[in-house]
């Protein structure tokens, strides 16, 4: 056993000292979600009245159901905080443990770096282990740090201790999913994919259950259920967290036993040989296509996913609005309409626009990736100019999500008419997510900004999508000023059904993103092309 994980403790510190700089920004975020729920709450919601509208409204509400789970206790602090942070924290966290996994396993490998440190006082499953250890430590650290920051922002201690432990739970179940993906990709891109889409999966599954009214039992069906289960500000039941530390725990043990029977810088998934012909790869447009196919089609199918489910939720929701005048507010945030129907509509395809410039941003953000690979220089070296090889990325970056968009509200508006909401169409919601394209544009605009002109701060665009989250779906509920809401691109979406549709700020939008675009090109003609590592 020794001889396996020789060489652990001094391979964890380097490990540990060189990827703090990734892991930081994901405890910041996670404990900023959950202390800023209990400063907002203290804050907004000071009496009684307001407090027991608030659990009206979200308790009715199947939008926030779907994407932080049931509304329960909601008339304290620590219930309003288990409600926010529990679910999307818990996303997070999985997240980052699968990430810091695949990171110091499976891209290790693909850079070489891997077959340097093997050829030491290595034993076989250290560099697996290590990865492992890392992700749990950084679990470890983000409960313990949460339960600091919370509990000194006014929570209650047993209520965000419970909190703290499922975040901890969920990295440590998302490290083990990573160790697994590390063993099955050919790739360290491929073993991403299987831990994004199965945590998304696994977190849309307890969307479904919790916005659809499914039976108790249907939260069993997903990991995200059993930490619902917990119930910190309630009765903080820790028992369903053993499962979550026995998944991790089988998922780590399959792992080291799939690692014994592969190659070294093989998966057992291998990926399948090319064509013997280049076909349409051997022009440029033709090769980021190819570079981006499974990206693309692997978002665009979850857009069909997201599209019929979002559909089903619908059925018969007209009996929400009846006497529920909060809930009207949070809806119509940004431009009142007379069909609240409709307004459930666009909030549902806001999400959906939150999703496509995060898939904007992955598809432009794959220019850096080549480049710290060296094959975007490989490619520069030919008959290719750098405005073209850039251009290729920046347009699938821009149509890619906006075909994704008319996808799923193709999907909402279909199963919508077909389950007999009144008063919609699918070309209203089709037009309607057509319209929200703009706000997509200017936040994918600035990945496209960064990537050309500054590209070791890219990661920086990723504040846009996580701001304009917060300002969008959060914002209506904590009753933000309106100049502060308006710093979303989304509250400038107009509604398509009111009469005279005022398109002035679909085109200022898209004024800001060309000029986001703009700069982005004129940085990528003049920087060095190894500016990205």
């Amino acid at each position: 056993m020794s001889s396996l994980l020789a060489g652990f403790q001094p391979l964890l510190k380097v490990t540990a000292r060189q990827d703090i700089r990734r892991i930081a920004p994901w405890i910041v975020l996670i404990t900023a979600l959950s202390a800023s729920s209990i400063l907002g709450y203290n804050w907004i919601f000071t009496t009684p009245a307001q407090r027991k509208a608030l659990s009206i409204t979200l308790g009715s509400n199947p939008v926030f159901s779907l994407l932080f789970g049931p509304a329960g206790n909601l008339d304290t602090a620590d219930g309003f905080n288990t409600w926010r942070a529990l679910a999307l924290g818990g996303l997070f966290a999985a997240v980052m443990g699968g990430l810091i996994v695949v990171r110091n396993t499976r891209a290790s490998e693909d850079s070489g770096r891997d077959e340097l440190i093997a050829s030491g006082v290595v034993g076989r499953h250290t560099r697996l282990l290590v990865a492992v250890g890392l992700a749990g430590l950084a679990s470890v650290v983000l409960g313990l740090v949460c339960l600091a920051v919370t509990c000194a922002a006014g929570g209650g201690v047993t209520a965000t201790l419970a909190l703290a432990l499922t975040f901890t739970a969920c990295g440590l179940m998302g490290a083990g999913l990573g160790a697994v993906a590390a063993q099955l990709a050919s790739d360290a891109r491929t073993a991403t994919t299987i831990v994004v889409s199965t945590i998304g999966a696994a977190y849309l599954v307890r969307g479904y259950v919790d916005a659809s009214g499914s039976a108790g039992w249907a939260t069993w069906l997903t990991p995200f259920g059993w930490t619902q289960r917990v119930r910190p500000a309630a009765e903080s039941n820790l028992w369903p967290l053993l499962l979550c530390l026995a998944l991790a725990v089988v998922l780590v043990a399959v792992s080291t036993a799939l690692l014994a029977r592969r190659d070294f810088g093989m998966g057992l998934l291998p990926s399948t040989p090319g064509r013997g012909r280049g076909g349409i790869v051997t022009s440029v447009w033709g090769f980021a296509l190819r570079l981006q196919r499974g990206t693309v089609c692997a978002w665009t199918a979850g857009f069909v996913v997201l599209g019929v489910v979002f559909g089903f939720l619908f059925g018969s929701i007209a009996d929400l609005f009846t006497g529920n005048a909060e809930l009207v507010r949070l809806l119509t945030a940004g431009g009142a309409s007379s069909n609240l129907t409709f307004e459930y509509i666009r909030t549902l395809l806001k999400i959906l626009a939150i999703l496509a410039a995060a898939y904007g941003l992955q598809l432009v953000l794959r220019v850096c990736e080549e480049e710290v690979a060296g094959r975007g220089e490989l490619v520069l070296a030919g008959a290719v100019t750098r405005t073209r090889y850039f251009a290729t990325h920046v347009v699938l970056a821009l149509v890619g999500p906006a075909l994704a968009m008319v996808v799923g509200g193709v999907g909402i508006g279909a199963i919508a008419a077909a389950r007999g909401t009144a008063g919609i169409g699918v070309g209203d919601v089709v037009l309607q997510a057509v319209a929200t394209v703009p706000s997509v544009w200017l936040l994918t605009g600035f990945g496209v900004a960064f990537v050309g002109a500054a590209p070791r701060f890219r990661e920086l665009a990723w504040l846009g999508v996580v701001s304009t989250f917060a300002l969008t779906i959060l914002g209506p509920m904590f009753r933000l000023w309106d100049w502060v809401l308006a710093i979303s691109p989304l509250w400038f979406t107009p509604n398509v059904l009111v009469p005279g549709v005022d398109w002035v700020g679909s085109v200022v939008l898209i004024v800001i993103a060309a000029a986001l675009v703009a700069i982005g090109f004129a940085g990528y003609g003049k920087r060095d092309i190894a500016g990205a590592s």
